[in-house]
């Protein structure tokens, strides 16, 4: 006799299933969501927020456009393995989205879910809550994944705070631009991207 194997109910992430205990396991083995939204997996809880506004998608595709231009005109840029725009970190518990994850110095092309990106980067939302998320809870799981630099972008700071393992912080005013020894050769100008910000905003507060 034969016994059938219980049906395999194929899961499809959804706002309707925010605060749904998981595993890691569970989480990785979704391949159906709805797109209008992003999910993390944050201490065993389904966690569903809604798109990021264009002031943080703005810089976000300027950021990504001076990295790729490193990449293909610079001498060094070789060493920029990939960047992504809103990827999934993998921490031993968590699932965490980035607004952006950039690799270097694999020499190959990285496995997302395998590889910690060498750097995270997030644009800081409105409200209190999003903010101890990006300066504190981030920063904690980011470094304690291997996480060598995490850049946070504050536009109602008009800053941008660079963290590193067991390093003090380094603040980059909005007329500074920022060097790290990551990206040899790469010059981060932090005006262009809250400029970027700034055209978003004026445009939205005229309609």
């Amino acid at each position: 006799m034969t016994v059938a194997e219980p049906a395999f109910e194929m899961l499809i992430l959804s706002p309707e299933l925010a605060g749904t205990l998981m595993s890691p396991d569970e989480f990785d083995s979704v391949e159906d969501w709805d797109d209008d939204y992003t999910y993390e997996l944050i201490n065993g809880v389904l966690v569903v927020t809604p798109p990021v506004s264009d002031r943080e998608r703005g810089p976000n595709d300027e950021l990504g456009h001076l990295l790729r231009t490193y990449r293909d005109n610079h001498p060094k840029g070789h060493c920029l393995d990939l960047t992504l725009f809103e990827s999934l970190v993998c921490t031993p518990n968590n699932r965490r989205r980035a607004d952006r994850v950039i690799w270097v110095g694999l020499g190959r092309t990285p496995n997302p879910i395998r590889d910690i990106p060498t750097i995270a980067v997030e644009f800081v939302s409105e409200g209190k809550r999003n903010r101890r998320r990006d300066y504190l809870a981030k920063r904690e799981e980011y470094m304690a994944a291997g996480v060598r630099e995490y850049w946070i972008f504050d536009r109602f700071r008009r800053i941008l705070t660079v963290v590193r393992p067991n390093e003090p912080d380094v603040i980059v005013k909005e007329t500074e631009s920022y060097r790290t020894p990551l990206l040899p050769g790469f010059e981060l100008p932090l005006h262009k991207l809250l400029s970027v910000a700034d055209s978003l905003e004026q445009s939205a507060s005229d309609d």
